[in-house]
């Protein structure tokens, strides 16, 4: 087998093919994603590992019950699973004709064009980053206190954070397939305990019995609403990846797709019962209060009441490798992304280049660890509580990041909702394709209404003041990366053209070039 490393095809000589089943990228193997890592099971288990389900269970729906009042909390979920499953009716069909690591501003680029996606793609960077690394801050408190708890010994939260930036790092390097047989194992326990949970709770409901009251329309009154939907959708936030590893799947034209509605489905059922379990545990008509009074701790709480003090340690547990998962997923989706961007000149060539033994992006991985290191010590630096406070790892990193990269994603989902009408009316396939193309209309126009709700109560989000810096700062971040892409794409526009017709290309810019290379000399 030839390996075409770079060197040759800079003498324009041959082409490449990565073995059986590999992506014929002509630039080489090291411009290649190794192809056939992950089937059906592989990809589903990544992309729903993102959304660390016992994570949002202890602490997202705590939040949203006791902070914004919302006790239709599984009502939420049912009608963001259908916002959603809209979404993916034009995203699964535009993953069948577009196969690259950079999904979303692939996607958008294809439809939007090159300047619009060379915005994304920074956004899409900034968001995933952003995400990943405020998973470390609640990782870290939660560590330190299990080491507290059954211990006895006083850890600050950052040295379990660095801890896990390292095996991350590590993990990331790996060969995906790897990977995906790690977020599967931790993922299938994480799931099964809560779900077993969720029988507990309604084999012994509170006070209030056996109550639907919580899908009743009337809950989702009150002012917390648009805030919550932000909160909420962030619990979904994994099944959009999907085409970020379409490269490495089987059947990329197949597997995609069927993942991305698996794992909406999925989630939208796990979310509704888990949140209502919540709520016939402690019962409708003081869930509120319980939640805003014990926050993450009602979990287990409820836990310990129904299924004892040694099955809530192991969910203490199974709480911490759970939020690793998350970590080792958007790791994952964050080194692709710069890849994506490598490879297309949208970052350094080195970027766009993968590990000759794993065939991991290994350079976008070291980006993504040295990013969590730098932002996980300036949080450590400027943390003057005493160890045992979540004031700065919880309260600041983890909200403060999460909440940026949510309405980040926000964002580009209803852009790439856009970009789907806008890629298949451009081919003549609007006729064709208008049953998706209207719910991708009715999914972007949802997605911006969610994305404005979130800007306008982000200090809520945050838990600042209506008049902090920090309301216009932190989204500011999302807005500052969006304009740094769209100038970024318009100076290459005018100063390398041939850069920009690239974006959103990935490997085809590959087959363009040597067809060019290959074609006969005008007469």
């Amino acid at each position: 087998m030839s390996t075409g490393r770079t060197h040759s095809s800079e003498a324009g000589t041959g082409s490449t093919t990565g073995g059986t089943g590999g992506i014929n990228t002509y630039k080489g193997e090291d411009r290649a994603l190794r192809a056939d890592r992950l089937g059906t099971p592989g990809l589903l288990l990544s992309v729903l590992a993102a959304s660390a389900p016992l994570m949002v269970v202890a602490g997202v729906m705590p939040t949203v019950f006791g902070v914004m009042g919302i006790v239709g909390q599984p009502l939420l979920y049912v009608i963001l699973g259908v916002v959603l499953m809209l979404f993916g009716v034009g995203y699964a069909e535009m993953s069948r004709h577009v196969h690259n690591a950079g999904a979303f501003y692939a996607y958008i680029a294809r439809g939007l064009g090159p300047t619009a996606g060379a915005g994304a793609s920074l956004v899409a960077l900034v968001a995933y980053s952003a995400m990943q690394v405020g998973i470390y801050g609640i990782l870290g408190f939660e560590v330190s206190g299990l080491f507290a708890t059954y211990l006895d010994m006083a850890v600050p939260w950052w040295l379990p954070a660095l801890a896990a930036v390292a095996v991350v790092g590590v993990l990331g390097w790996l060969k995906i397939d790897l990977n995906a047989k790690v977020l599967g194992v931790l993922l299938v326990i994480e799931c099964a305990l809560v779900v077993i949970f969720d029988i507990a709770a309604v084999s012994k409901p509170g006070p209030e019995g056996l109550s639907l009251h919580a899908f009743n329309p009337e809950t989702l009154t009150g002012a917390g609403l648009g805030t919550a939907l932000c909160f909420c959708i962030a619990a979904f936030v994994g099944f959009e990846q999907a085409p970020v590893y379409a490269e490495e799947t089987s059947r990329p034209q197949v597997v995609v797709s069927r993942v991305m509605f698996l794992a909406v489905g999925y989630a939208a059922l796990f979310l509704a019962v888990s949140s209502w379990a919540l709520t016939v545990a402690a019962g409708p008509g003081s869930i509120a209060g319980t939640s805003l009074e014990q926050g993450p701790g009602m979990l287990f709480g409820l836990t310990e009441e129904r299924l004892g003090a040694t099955f809530t340690d192991v969910l203490h547990v199974l709480f911490v490798t759970g939020m690793f998962a998350a970590l080792l997923s958007f790791h994952n989706v964050v080194a692709r992304y710069a890849f994506a961007m490598g490879r297309e000149g949208l970052l350094p060539a080195g970027f766009g280049r993968t590990s000759r033994t794993s065939g991991a992006p290994a350079t976008g991985s070291m980006l993504q660890s040295l990013v969590s290191v730098v932002i996980v010590l300036a949080f450590a630096l400027t943390d003057g509580h005493p160890v045992g406070d979540p004031t700065a790892p919880v309260l600041r990193l983890f909200t403060w990041m999460g909440n940026v990269g949510a309405l980040g994603v926000i964002l580009l989902m209803a852009a790439a909702s856009f970009a789907v009408i806008a890629f298949f009316l451009r081919r003549g396939a609007g006729r064709a394709q208008a049953p998706r193309l209207v719910a991708s209309g009715l999914a972007g126009t949802a997605l911006l209404a969610i994305a404005v709700f979130t800007v306008r109560d982000f200090d809520v989000l945050v838990g600042s003041g209506p008049g902090s810096t920090l309301h216009w700062l932190l989204p500011g971040v999302i807005g500052a990366a969006l304009v740094a892409g769209l100038v970024y794409g318009a100076v290459l526009r005018s100063t390398k053209p041939d850069v920009h017709a690239r974006i959103g290309l990935g490997n085809e810019a590959f087959q363009l070039e040597k067809a060019a290379e290959n074609a006969p000399a005008p007469l």
